[in-house]
């Protein structure tokens, strides 16, 4: 199946084609109104959630939503608005209300839809559609064979906040009066459990998930029960350490997050607002220069994949970091205007980033990573939002293990880690071969050379 067009058996209750006609109904209105330009985009997105807890069900929900959204321009004045209703009169109120709040909107001198020269023009099908047949009683039964291992691990496994499957799936169709009409059907598919290992004040908790496009390639119930219940059995007997300072090895999936700390700093939104630690950094070293960044919007079934941004912008693949040096920000046509630059078609975000490191090694598996950081603290768990990213000071709460000469001493909690984003970035002295993909970024374990550690 392509991704532009969903068939009549893929579960959804709307064609493309009534998307299509809904949408150009809307700029026509719009049009007739006396809007310089509009856009419009419809959306529909239904799927199923399961719960399970204690091998009893919990929970079954369904979910339908429908969306209309239309945005209007008179001149430099922007206005916007939504309806659920498709009906044509809920459409040429809603496109009413749009151009109404533009005509008493303030003037904005770089608002707009982009530039004709930077809308797609090729729009490849990137595989992101596999609606998933399951109903109810499947997915409680995978649910529970997911939960079921986690207990089956170890008897120490007493407890679990649930496990969960959910089969999710939506499309669009979208068009603006600058040229750009396109659209298509995603998937999103997952299996999760959360178990608990010990008794009374001992207790740790743990989780584990898979997420994929297809559900063929979700990972097997029992493998993700059984994985969750180690790590949570990993953390029994944790304790306090005394505050030290120390190298830090963060596990790939919250690694992720340091890739996610650079994003938003790049991002134009901050950056025009200058509400940034990394402001005029175009073209500056952000990060060792061992350290690449690789931004890719096509890659097939990519959860971070797509053939445009949300404005139609044509996307590219591209070096946003090359040997530490930052070569590109995430802009949108707006935030690029302001800064009197071009978009990079990152109007939604970013797409498929992936961070590695030229010195890294294929056996440069989690054991060498602990290996590498001898001495210090291996954190699995942060907690809280401690990140100002005007400045980049960054304090969390955390836990982990205890690290010494390569291997774990014990596992570590109620402990805090501190530092600046900046120097965090730039003491990034390896990353691992344990490659993990965490929604649109992929790292591996990520080991930064100093940071403060708060504990007893």
């Amino acid at each position: 199946m392509t991704t532009s067009h969903a068939r009549a058996d893929s579960g959804f209750a709307y064609s493309r084609e009534f998307f299509e006609n809904l949408v150009d109904s809307a700029l026509a209105h719009a049009k007739k109104l006396g809007a310089t330009d509009a856009g419009a985009e419809a959306s529909e997105g239904c799927g199923l959630s399961v719960s399970v807890r204690k091998g009893e069900l919990e929970n079954v929900e369904r979910n339908r939503d429908k969306s209309l959204g239309v945005t209007v321009y008179v001149g430099q004045r922007r206005g916007n608005a939504s309806t659920s209703d498709f009906s044509e009169a809920a459409i040429a109120r809603t496109v009413q209300a749009a151009y109404d709040i533009a005509r008493f909107t303030a003037e904005d001198p770089v608002a707009g839809l982009p530039d004709e020269a930077d809308i797609v023009t090729e729009q490849p099908d990137l595989d992101l559609f596999h609606p998933w047949a399951i109903d109810s009683a499947r997915a409680a039964e995978l649910a529970l064979e997911c939960e079921a291992a986690a207990f089956a691990t170890d008897k120490r496994v007493t407890n679990s906040e649930g496990a969960g499957v959910s089969a999710q799936q939506s499309h669009f169709f979208s068009a603006h009066t600058h040229g750009f009409r396109g659209g298509y059907a995603s998937s999103r598919h997952s299996i999760s459990v959360a178990p608990i290992a010990g008794k009374g004040d001992g207790m740790q908790r743990d989780a584990w998930y898979s997420s994929m496009r297809s559900a063929d390639e979700l990972a097997s119930p029992q493998a993700v029960g059984r994985y969750a219940a180690e790590r949570a059995l990993s953390r029994l007997k944790a304790r306090k350490i005394k505050t030290v300072e120390c190298p830090v090895l963060f596990e790939s999936p919250l690694a992720a997050g340091l890739l996610g700390a650079l994003v938003q700093a790049t991002s134009g939104g901050a950056l025009y607002r200058r509400s940034s630690f990394l402001l005029d950094s175009l073209g500056k070293p952000v990060l060792p220069s061992h350290v690449d960044v690789r931004e890719d919007p096509f890659i097939a079934r990519g959860k971070g994949s797509s053939p445009f941004d949300d404005e139609g912008v044509a996307v590219r693949a591209r070096q946003v970091v090359d040997a530490g040096r930052l070569e590109g920000y995430f802009l949108s046509t707006y935030s690029a205007r302001k800064l009197g630059m071009k978009t990079t078609g990152n109007a939604g975000g970013s797409h498929n980033l992936t961070l590695t490191s030229r010195l890294t090694q294929p056996g440069d598996d989690l054991e060498e990573m602990l290996r590498k950081l001898g001495t210090g603290l291996f954190v699995i768990e942060l907690m809280g939002q401690g990140v100002n990213y005007v400045t980049g000071d960054y304090s969390r709460g955390a836990s982990g293990f205890w690290v010494e000469k390569g291997r774990i001493v014990h596992p570590v909690e109620e402990i805090t880690i501190a530092g600046n984003l900046k120097d965090m970035l730039m003491g990034i002295e390896a990353v691992g071969a344990d490659a993990y993909n965490y929604g649109a970024k992929t790292t591996g374990s990520i080991l930064v050379n100093r940071m403060k550690v708060a504990g007893a």
